[in-house]
């Protein structure tokens, strides 16, 4: 069994590992690299291996850096079949049409602002491109062994980031090869935790927030709330950058959790997204994967995804009439890293006013305006216009999705014996000091590896 590490090797998005066993050639997921412009341009880039050579494609969870690219994939000569939770295959024809969507958007918008004589744009796929994926979808359960290729086995674990998201087990060539996939904290709401495993001959694990510890849930939950209070009583607007998977049902579900302490009747609340109520409607068939807490609430009143005060935005023009608001409401949009979706609209719109509040509950990537938001910046470029923040910024990380540097060692404490290690899915400062930390506790070398390495199990 052998690895090539082809994405998310050395940043976070993109993410994309072949694997070679039994003889066969599998893909464990196929993501879209997010951030800068230079990082947009490497999706066009050709794949460096040929996809009509794969027998089957993985995907760990529904997350665009997960699996943004598999259109592309196909579109290349792909034509085996794709495995992944029941869940995310529900949610997956769902974040591909959305980004399909976006991007010929973006192609357009583009297209109008370009010479008659320079070459016209081209989104990286359609979404008559993402309709051809489908019949390849397998969905499989949760902690079933499968063969998926003759000689190499699948188990999927629950990995607790998102709805449907997997811990990925291979078996082949009497060896056994897990891919934490993305893995979420100890006690999120709504999801289990994730799933103990015992032993493998090589672990590939996310490092995204290697190097530091989130807040206590519990302070995290209050320090909402208080921003919240802060932007009632100067008569603003709250922003909130939010994938449509993920962050967005948990701030529902805290906003129902404290619909009384936190006077949420008072506000107007948007869900802006044209997918969202496509997603409600998976997380209501999937009632199976909520831990017992969130079954509770979600026989409770009010239900987080049917708040009084809800308004899920579908229309464009539904969306842009939110922008004549000028306090009172709570607008959760995406994308989560504010580089492209409709969060990009209400910024324009909103971050030159001292009285807005934009809140930050997720990694923002280098080169996002998320990120240069986070880091300070008075001025952003949106849609060709520089626009000033005078918004007041908040980083609320205790609602991180991606487990902190004490959850990522505790699971991985969980290994009996401790396993060689590569460390994928995180910045340089964070596979550093984490493979620090692995090293000292378990006397593990962890492996940083880069695009075009290769590690045999």
């Amino acid at each position: 069994m052998r690895v090539h590490f082809h994405g998310a090797a050395g940043d976070v998005t993109g993410s994309m590992h072949l694997v070679e066993a039994a003889g066969k050639r599998i893909l464990i997921d196929c993501g879209l690299v997010q951030g800068s412009p230079e990082a947009d341009a490497r999706n066009f880039a050709p794949f460096p291996f040929d996809p009509k050579d794969l027998d089957a494609l993985v995907l760990s969870h529904a997350h665009i850096d997960h699996l943004g690219r598999v259109p592309r994939l196909c579109m290349d000569g792909f034509r085996g079949p794709i495995f992944t939770q029941r869940a995310s295959a529900d949610l997956l024809p769902i974040m591909l049409m959305d980004s399909a969507s976006l991007q010929e958007n973006e192609a357009e918008r583009d297209n109008r602002r370009r010479k008659p004589n320079q070459p016209k744009a081209m989104p990286l796929y359609t979404r008559e491109d993402v309709r051809e994926v489908f019949s390849q979808v397998r969905p499989l359960p949760y902690a079933q062994r499968t063969e998926i290729l003759p000689g190499v086995e699948l188990v999927l674990r629950d990995a607790g980031h998102i709805l449907g998201s997997a811990i990925v087990e291979v078996f082949a060539d009497g060896r056994k090869l897990v891919f934490s996939g993305d893995l979420g904290m100890q006690g999120t709401p709504i999801l289990r935790d994730p799933e103990p495993v015992a032993q493998a001959d090589l672990l590939l694990m996310e490092s995204t927030y290697g190097d530091r510890n989130h807040r206590q849930r519990h302070d995290t939950v209050r320090e909402l709330g208080e921003i919240l209070d802060a932007a009632w009583n100067d008569r603003g607007n709250v922003l909130i950058p939010a994938f449509a998977v993920g962050r967005t049902q948990e701030l529902l579900y805290w906003f129902a959790r404290h619909w009384d302490d936190w006077d949420m009747a008072r506000w107007r609340i948007f869900l802006d997204s044209p997918m969202a109520s496509k997603v409600v409607q998976v997380y209501d068939r999937h009632h199976e994967l909520f831990d017992a807490e969130a079954r509770e609430v979600w026989r409770g009143t009010p239900n987080p995804f049917r708040l009084p005060n809800l308004r899920v935005t579908e229309s464009a023009e539904e969306s842009m009439a939110i922008n004549r608001i000028r306090g009172g409401a709570i607008v959760i949009a995406g994308n989560g890293m504010a580089n492209g979706g409709r969060i990009l609209h209400h910024m324009r719109q909103n971050l030159p006013h001292r009285q807005t509040r934009i809140i930050f509950v997720g990694y923002q990537a280098q080169g996002t305006i998320g990120r240069r938001l986070v880091e300070g910046a008075r001025w952003v470029r949106i849609h060709g216009h520089d626009v000033r923040v005078n918004a007041h910024r908040h980083t609320v990380g205790g609602l991180s999705a991606h487990a902190d540097q004490a959850a990522l060692l505790n699971w991985y404490a969980g290994f009996q014996p401790s396993p060689p290690v590569a460390l994928v899915h995180g910045e340089d400062l964070a596979r550093e000091a984490l493979a620090g930390e692995i090293h000292e506790r378990h006397g593990v070398e962890a492996v940083l590896v880069r695009p075009g390495d290769v590690l045999e199990v």
